[in-house]
């Protein structure tokens, strides 16, 4: 009789709680590949987000815009819908307004409305940044300091920045900070060890290794995802071994192939249909190959990709 042999991992994922209460997210905890359950502990299930922003979503495309019309002017009552009608795992709130090249709104204004957004809701908070490492830096410390005890993920802490954001995020107001790099296994390692300098564990770390839609570098990010989930369980890399989050809806939904008009376009077909797609495929993808909490931006592609994790792991 065949007995399939088991793969031993000599590492293992550290767990990292995101939020409080009923709906606490833990997120890692694997001590084996993405879905080998026949091998081992495969640790907590994958989490699926949903983004929303603090302002009206201008950029985005019409289909978006009308399934959230009624609430998407108060970031407060679109987390609330979003939390009641499609239930993700967690919230990803990114503050649109603080970018310094748009409307610029100034740090203290921003924490006040996540401050308003997570004290509204049960489900566990995520709140995305400008992208901008200097005002990013400045924003994450008001933020940080008006959600202390709601147990939020500041994303992203950068090289640039890590020393404020992380000193604040988790050392004066016990939150938790997302080391972003740029799609690097060094570079990746490098941003872990500096935060962990400033003695900060890696139960209070979780990795953003970059992200991208399909063609758009997507292979690379992939191949990055296996080397790093790799070192940490069979090299037992400890500089390696947190949950990484992947910022899928910020990448698929700004390429062309997702926001072409039917009428340029009419051979790509339907224009909402073509960003789930891609939403869907570069999602499904990056969680196979070692992610453990994804953001999404359409509810048919948290529905599919919910599906699609409960298949795997039941």
């Amino acid at each position: 009789m065949f007995k399939k042999p088991i793969q031993r991992y000599s590492g293992k994922i550290c767990e990292v709680e995101v939020g409080t209460g009923e709906k606490t997210m833990k997120l890692g905890g694997e001590a084996v590949l993405p879905f080998y359950s026949f091998d081992g502990d495969t640790g907590n299930k994958p989490k699926i987000g949903m983004e929303i922003s603090d302002v009206y979503p201008e950029g985005w495309i019409d289909a978006l815009k009308e399934l959230y019309k009624d609430v998407s002017d108060d970031p407060v009552k679109w987390a609330q819908f979003v939390e009641e009608k499609y239930n993700p795992d967690f919230i990803c709130l990114k503050l649109v307004s603080a970018d310094p090249n748009g409307m610029d709104a100034s740090p203290e204004d921003c924490a006040k409305k996540v401050k308003a957004v997570v004290e509204a809701i049960k489900t566990p908070l995520i709140v995305a940044g400008t992208g901008n490492h200097e005002k990013d830096g400045k924003l994450f410390e008001k933020v940080a300091q008006a959600t202390e005890g709601h147990n939020i993920l500041l994303m992203s802490a950068v090289e640039d920045n890590y020393k404020t954001v992380a000193a604040a995020g988790v050392l004066a107001y016990n939150n938790k900070v997302a080391a972003e790099s740029s799609v690097d296994i060094n570079l990746a390692k490098q941003i872990n060890i500096l935060i962990n300098q400033l003695g900060i564990d890696n139960q209070n770390i979780v990795a953003n290794i970059g992200c991208a839609a399909g063609g758009y570098g997507y292979e690379y990010v992939i191949s990055t995802l296996d080397r790093v989930k790799l070192a940490a369980l069979t090299q037992n890399d400890k500089t390696l071994q947190v949950p990484i989050i992947s910022p899928i809806s910020f990448e698929t939904w700004h390429v062309k192939e997702s926001i072409e008009p039917e009428e340029n376009s009419p051979q790509w077909g339907n224009q909402e249909d073509r960003g789930i797609s891609m939403e869907i495929a570069a999602a499904t993808g990056i969680l196979t190959s070692g992610s453990d909490a994804i953001i999404l931006r359409h509810p048919k592609s948290v529905e599919v990709v919910r599906s699609f994790v409960n298949e795997l792991l039941g």
